[in-house]
């Protein structure tokens, strides 16, 4: 069994996507960041960063004691081991995949996420960071584009963790001043994504945890 600390935030989607496409059961327990509830002892002692998400493992491969996890990169590649699903085997695939995965993590989120921050949330807007941040989106979707030119999928023809991680963050593309139909090659993985049974099931989380 699985423990989720989860938000309905990009980087929470991650996990529940992966959950819900391979049936591994899990817990869900709702982390409230609006309330500041990432920072409350017992949350910081799995997630040390107190930031969503974050897991616990109580059957982990060694047969030890349950292992906790932060930081959703790792998680996605934890469980993809643990299940040996979603995350090729093969040497010159697993690379493809690792390198999309982490491709996301370190430039895809976190510009995104600034995005979000100046043109969403900051009490000043700023004409120049909105501006920086929309371009250096835009820009990372070409890239994603391009690569979907001539494949299904971010790795292949296979759905894949990097998918996974990279799908939530596209999800947002309306406050990131984005135009899907752009992106021709992006907007048709997109929809592929999003269509899926899992992905219906993850997103319902929403309306349960976090209407509002």
């Amino acid at each position: 069994m699985i423990d989720l600390y989860y938000w309905t935030t990009p980087n929470g989607h991650k996990i529940s996507l992966f959950l819900e496409e391979t049936g591994l059961p899990y817990t869900l327990y709702p982390v409230n960041i609006g309330r500041g509830e990432q920072f409350k002892p017992e949350f910081l002692k799995i997630a040390p960063n107190n930031r969503i998400p974050a897991i616990v493992d109580h059957e982990p491969a060694d047969g030890g004691a349950p292992l906790s996890l932060f930081e959703s990169g790792a998680i996605l590649l934890y469980l993809a081991e643990k299940t040996g699903q979603f995350l090729p085997q093969e040497l010159r695939d697993r690379q493809e995949t690792l390198q999309w995965l982490f491709w996301q993590m370190g430039g895809l989120g976190p510009m995104a996420g600034q995005n979000h921050h100046f043109s969403q949330f900051a009490a000043q807007k700023i004409p120049y960071a909105i501006k920086r941040y929309v371009d250096e989106t835009a820009r990372l979707y070409g890239v994603l584009d391009r690569r979907l030119a001539d494949r299904a999928f971010v790795a292949g023809n296979q759905y894949s963790i990097a998918d996974m991680a990279i799908y939530p963050w596209i999800a947002s593309y309306k406050k990131q001043s984005q135009k899907l139909e752009d992106f021709p090659h992006l907007h048709r993985w997109f929809i592929s994504i999003h269509n899926r049974p899992a992905t219906e099931r993850a997103y319902a989380l929403v309306e349960r945890v976090n209407p509002a």
